[in-house]
């Protein structure tokens, strides 16, 4: 519009369209509103690193704090934290004393009884070789006589026994020249030299040796005229 006619509508009245105002996002060298010219943007904190998926994002104050467990100046612990609550006092002499007897006295029991099974392992295997070796002197040394019908008791055990004899050999086994034998269960009648023998090497198999010198009453079963009877039980 030219100047003359903008100066012809002025005088009828009209009056000129008034002047955009600039907006702050109008502005031609496009930095953002209220924003000093030549200012940066604040940097990151050094180390900082953006939370991870799931991750609480870290505040102001947990870089006070520091790390979980290092609360107290110096990363000192609370007393008493982080230990066994077994070990917090310490133990006294008498406490120590105490036990070093008890584990004295239980090792001992042990060794007692480690001792206790050797020795009878021990006396086991001695039993087997006499037992053996008894078999071997007695092999056709036995005087039992089959058709002997009288009967001879004797206290083995803590029991009543017997064994049959005849009648010179009652006479020679209450005599002393005989002698009676324990061998796998079965009474053998034997010489006194035998007899002596088996006592040698398994004393125990000795079931009968008759003194002819100890008195009457120490043995009453040596009386001929003793019987007892075959249906007694005893």
């Amino acid at each position: 519009m030219s100047d003359t006619l903008r100066d012809q509508l002025l005088g009828l009245g009209f009056k000129s369209a008034p002047k955009p105002e600039r907006t702050p996002d109008a502005r031609r060298d496009g930095r953002p509103p209220n924003k000093p010219h030549g200012a940066r943007p604040p940097a990151k904190a050094e180390g900082a690193r953006p939370p991870r998926d799931g991750q609480r994002p870290a505040r102001d104050g947990d870089a006070r704090r520091g790390p979980p467990g290092k609360g107290r100046p110096g990363g000192a612990a609370r007393p008493g934290q982080g230990q066994n609550p077994g070990q917090g006092k310490p133990r006294s002499r008498e406490d120590i004393d105490l036990a070093k007897a008890y584990a004295i006295r239980a090792q001992k029991e042990k060794d007692d009884r480690i001792e206790a099974e050797r020795l009878k392992q021990e006396e086991a295997r001695l039993r087997r070789e006499a037992k053996a070796k008894l078999d071997v002197l007695l092999e056709g040394k036995s005087l039992n006589d089959a058709g002997a019908e009288i009967a001879r008791h004797f206290n083995y055990g803590g029991k009543i026994k017997r064994i049959y004899v005849t009648a010179d050999q009652l006479k020679a086994l209450n005599a002393g020249e005989l002698g009676v034998l324990q061998q796998n269960g079965r009474y053998m009648l034997v010489t006194a030299a035998v007899l002596d023998e088996a006592e040698a090497i398994f004393a125990p198999s000795v079931a009968l040796r008759v003194d002819p010198n100890a008195p009457a009453e120490d043995d009453p079963y040596a009386d001929p005229a003793y019987q007892v009877p075959d249906d007694l039980v005893w």
